[in-house]
């Protein structure tokens, strides 16, 4: 079977955990109600149901080639971009100043996963460009923003995030791209960069690559890197295409997964006379405008794990349905039973369903205080919902694209043999998920933000206060008196005591501020993101319990499940997890880096 847009999970984890009810009662939204939302859910569905899905498996087959020094995408590619951006799926979350629809973030993450899982290598391409504009936005000149925004939103342009170097990989101090000023206001660009996704094909005529380079008297290191607006072709002043900038596409990379999306090695000034630049924001600033954009993509690789994780649980579950091997006890004599009938493939299954609601939880959440914090009238809510960001960006992007990788593995587990064949499918999931983890920063990265810099905020009141709301939720379960909740809250309350006991020895390290503590806390920084992770899912999982729970019906059920599955089947590793944390850092420390290489 085909892909299915979980339109009512997504419903549901909006409405419990993303609040969108209070949200829509606080007028932020204006005149969007929940009909329209799941109007808009339904409506991509069917697009990426009908149109993208289809294409995922011819397009991991055939690759995007390098032809002539272009980029040709696989087949049917081009229609499907022009059908989306004709639809106006492009222009959904863009500014209405600038044509745009002005839908929230919930909304477009929401439709943001649904392209994902229809076909993840499509779905980078918007994503980039999302980010692309959201940067423009909110630090180009009010010329480049009449001039390149309409039609980015509109998506008769794509844009991309060059950042990494051949020499230079996540280090961005260490850059060497030049920029040279021009007696015009312009710049001369000179570099190489990798890894740019979507750098280079021909879905559209243009596309603007935002560029980080470094000026002859810049500063050393990272305050020294400025951002440019760098157009494949250039532009007139009335938005006309002109001559063929000096940046070209040198090669694509031969990737594990994605194959699809060209990923481009690109190089600009090759010709000698350097790619026409145009300097977003200020000079020797650029790391700050380029982060805009970073962390609108960290959200959105986040839901790409949730989105990878939804479309093999839908393959899994299919398969098992109709797969029959071995017998169970109740198996009539003579007869197989569909292995969706085995406790382990049971197991499994509900790992992966669980696993992947928890994991839209998180995403979900951050999304709604995305939009608090760029839409609600009262300054001190918008910067409460500002240190919440700052806090659950990293676990949203590092816990769900973890998930996304360990659940289309188990994906493949569940097809057993066949699993490891590419005909069934399950192991594209599986390769398109492993880049998730490491791009728009590794999770390991992730990690070190999170408890390096986000835990301090506000002396600790920021990561305080979200644990409080957590330990509400844990102990209202605990109150619900219904025999399907079982021992739900139970291990959930000991989850969050777990999170909060974790929390207090990091911020301990911080107040010492040795080197011993400083290295404690990098040594502890990814089993404290995990066990974050952990607890933050089963408590919005429990919301989503309790939520079908007040509202009764046939539909009550399974929430209920998925929530008590994952408090006594992973909730329950939080407190070994911590101990990881406050107990384990020693023993890595005692391991030299010399001596790993002896």
């Amino acid at each position: 079977m085909g892909y299915r847009a979980p339109v009512d999970d997504i419903m549901l984890t909006l409405k419990s955990t993303a609040d969108l009810d209070g949200l829509i009662a606080s007028g932020i939204y204006g005149g969007l109600d929940e009909e329209t939302i799941r109007a808009v859910l339904e409506e991509a569905g069917r697009f990426a149901a009908e149109v993208l899905d289809p294409l995922n498996w011819t397009g991991d087959r055939a690759g995007s080639r390098l032809v002539d020094g272009r980029v040709e995408t696989p087949a049917g590619w081009k229609e499907a971009y022009a059908a989306f951006s004709a639809a106006g799926w492009n222009a959904l979350p863009g500014s209405e100043a600038y044509g745009g629809q002005g839908l929230p973030c919930i909304v477009a993450s929401a439709v943001g996963e649904i392209w994902n899982s229809a076909n993840l290598a499509f779905g980078l391409c918007p994503l980039l460009t999302q980010g692309a504009i959201h940067a423009l936005e909110a630090t180009g000149s009010e010329a480049l923003k009449a001039l390149y925004l309409p039609r980015m939103i509109s998506g008769e342009w794509t844009g991309t995030m060059n950042l990494t170097e051949p020499h230079a990989g996540s280090d961005l101090a260490s850059l060497v791209t030049r920029a040279v000023r021009q007696p015009d206001g312009t710049y001369r660009i000179f570099g190489t960069k990798i890894f740019i996704t979507y750098g280079d094909h021909e879905l559209t005529e243009n596309i603007i690559h935002f560029v980080l380079a470094r000026l002859p008297d810049a500063p050393p290191g990272t305050r020294g890197i400025s951002l440019f607006l760098v157009p494949k072709r250039l532009v007139g002043a009335d938005g006309s295409l002109g001559a063929r900038n000096d940046v070209v596409c040198a090669g694509l990379e031969h990737k594990l997964g994605i194959h699809a999306s060209p990923t481009c090695v690109m190089k600009y000034g090759e010709s000698g006379e350097g790619a026409t630049g145009y300097l977003v924001g200020e000079e020797n600033k650029g790391l700050a405008a380029m982060f805009i954009m970073m962390n609108e993509a960290r959200l959105a690789v986040g839901i790409q794990g949730v989105a990878i994780a939804e479309r093999a649980t839908q393959r899994a579950t299919d398969y098992a349905r109709e797969r029959r091997q071995g017998r169970t006890f109740a198996t009539p004599a003579g007869a197989m039973a569909p292995i969706i009938s085995h406790p382990d493939v049971r197991r499994n299954l509900m790992m992966m369903r669980a696993s992947t609601l928890a994991a839209r939880g998180i995403c979900l959440a951050t999304a709604a205080a995305v939009d608090v914090s760029q839409r609600a009238a009262d300054p001190s809510a918008r910067a409460e919902a500002s240190h919440r960001v700052a806090l659950l960006t990293p676990v949203a992007k590092a816990w769900p694209t973890d998930i996304g990788v360990e659940m289309s593995s188990i994906g493949v587990q569940i097809h057993g043999g066949m699993g490891f064949i590419e005909e069934t499918g399950a192991a594209q999931h599986f390769r398109d998920s492993r880049i998730l983890p490491i791009y728009e920063g590794t999770n390991g990265i992730q990690a070190i933000d999170l408890a390096v810099r986000k835990l301090p905020m506000e002396s600790g009141q920021v990561v305080r206060a979200f644990i409080a709301e957590l330990r509400e939720t844990a102990v209202a379960a605990q109150q619900v008196n219904a025999p399907a909740f079982g021992r739900m809250g139970d291990k959930l309350v000991e989850a969050v005591a777990a999170l909060e006991r974790a929390t207090d020895w990091m911020l301990a390290r911080h107040a010492g501020g040795t080197a011993v503590d400083n290295e404690a806390i990098l040594a502890s920084a990814a089993p404290y993101l995990a066990l974050f992770g952990i607890t933050s899912g089963g408590c919005f999982l429990a919301r989503n319990a309790l939520a079908a729970h007040r509202a009764g019906g046939d539909k009550a059920d399974d929430p209920i499940a998925m929530a008590r599955f994952f408090a006594k089947n992973v909730a329950v590793a939080a407190a070994g997890t911590a101990s990881v944390v406050m107990d384990g850092a020693d023993s890595l420390l005692a391991v030299s880096a010399d001596r790993l290489m002896a």
